[in-house]
């Protein structure tokens, strides 16, 4: 199931966008490393796609992601993301079909494909558990599903989004049980991520209540803390 890297559960997402790059990633970048191995958090990290080689040298528990992969060929392509590329780069795989950067059905089914051969793992923006479903078939590693009128919201929405993630749970959960959901719309505070996890999703994550925090390093850690202790309640050993 699994392309190229393992991926457990739990997962947190640190979605850059074009907030932070450069020399700032990079820190953040290392602070998330160290938050990764100390907390037993699997930790996916987005930078921009040019920051990909230095964040990939400075970390080893981190799992480095584009923003964005084509499902393009070597030769022709000016101006697409290579696969083989990303992967030399450092990267362990790639988001696709963020609200930001739409794909077709088809597209994201290429795309796919191609992170395949390469050995990069996928994961899947969606809007709809429906939605959920239909790339459930095409087996990425990771199911990110949210309404995109909530992504980047001033509020908490976790009770809200009850019904919306139990049923993407139980959709994809019946066409395949391995791929790890995510949803991570509005997680704005550690006690958000506690909630999300208690819904039953394998991972979240935050993009702008990191970044637009005051301390934006203290806050990636307490939410990272926050997922840590929220799974070994739900699922004590």
């Amino acid at each position: 199931m699994y392309k190229g890297i393992h991926l457990e559960k739990p997962v947190f997402e640190i979605g850059l966008k074009g907030y932070v790059y450069g020399t700032a990633a990079v820190r953040l970048a290392v602070e998330a490393d160290r938050a990764a191995e100390e907390c037993g958090v699997s930790i996916v990290f987005d930078p921009q796609y040019v920051d990909i080689p230095a964040v990939a040298a400075a970390t080893r528990h981190i799992f480095v992601f584009s923003q964005h992969m084509d499902a393009v060929e070597i030769g022709r392509g000016s101006g697409m993301v290579l696969p083989e590329a990303l992967k030399e780069a450092g990267a362990a795989g790639t988001m696709l079909n963020h609200s930001e950067r739409r794909l077709t059905l088809a597209e994201i089914s290429g795309a796919i494909r191609r992170a395949d051969e390469v050995g990069l793992a996928t994961m899947v923006c969606t809007d709809s558990p429906r939605e959920a479903a239909a790339v459930a078939q095409l087996a990425p590693n990771i199911v990110l599903a949210e309404p995109p009128s909530l992504i980047g919201g001033d509020r908490s929405v976790a009770a809200e989004m009850r019904g919306f993630v139990q049923q993407t749970i139980e959709l994809v959960g019946r066409i395949n049980p391995e791929i790890i959901i995510m949803c991570a719309a509005a997680v704005k505070t550690p006690q958000d991520v506690a909630d999300m996890v208690a819904l039953g999703v394998g991972a979240t994550g935050s993009t702008s209540g990191i970044l637009k925090a005051d301390d934006p390093i203290a806050q990636m850690w307490a939410m990272v803390r926050s997922m840590r202790a929220a799974w070994n309640r739900q699922y004590p050993t």
